[in-house]
């Protein structure tokens, strides 16, 4: 084994699990927002799961669950500026890209009510997180305008990839996704991500 290599290991075996809401200064202004979630691997896989399932189930939930999301994540943001607790917040969110994933690997066809439903609950804890964090921004409004906006952009990511089930082979191809998406959930649910 080459030196590089070990180096690798031993640095990799030492590493330890990072949160992505720690709360401690994270927050600036919009772009530190517009960054977030695109940086935060838990905030990716779910939001890109948001889209993928709502181009799975087709018209109307294309649209409607990437409606759902923010504005309920909105409510759990204000939770979270509010103080209201929330239980067991990172859990939440790394649950979100295990059943969410596994939602578009699995290929359910919910009922649009039940999908927006599941999908407001993840919301609620993506919100919370970051309404916690949010008092201590250097500017919260334009925090909160980019991490929105990011959030927009990661479901219209998955909405794009999820039109590959227009294809032959594209049904697979999402599906296949949405068994990476369950994995990456399920690697920050073990603390390993």
């Amino acid at each position: 084994m080459s030196r590089i290599a070990q180096l690798s290991l031993v640095l990799l075996l030492a590493a330890t699990p990072a949160l992505a809401h720690e709360g401690e200064g994270i927050a600036g202004g919009f772009i530190s927002g517009l960054t977030h979630p695109i940086f935060g691997w838990d905030h990716v896989v779910a939001m890109v799961a948001v889209g993928l399932w709502g181009a799975f189930l087709g018209k109307p939930a294309i649209w409607i669950l990437p409606i759902v999301f923010p504005l309920v994540m909105a409510v759990g943001a204000a939770m979270g500026v509010a103080g209201i607790p929330v239980p067991q917040v990172e859990t939440g969110i790394a649950l979100s890209g295990v059943v969410l994933g596994l939602l578009v690997a699995l290929a359910v066809k919910a009922p649009l009510w039940v999908a927006s439903v599941i999908v407001g609950i993840f919301a609620i804890f993506h919100g919370h997180a970051h309404g916690t964090e949010l008092p201590d921004a250097a500017n919260p409004a334009a925090y909160a305008v980019g991490f929105v906006i990011s959030t927009g952009l990661l479901h219209m990511a998955g909405i794009a990839f999820g039109y590959l089930t227009a294809l032959p082979m594209g049904t697979y191809a999402v599906r296949a996704a949405g068994v990476v998406i369950a994995a990456v959930g399920a690697a920050f649910l073990a603390g390993i991500a």
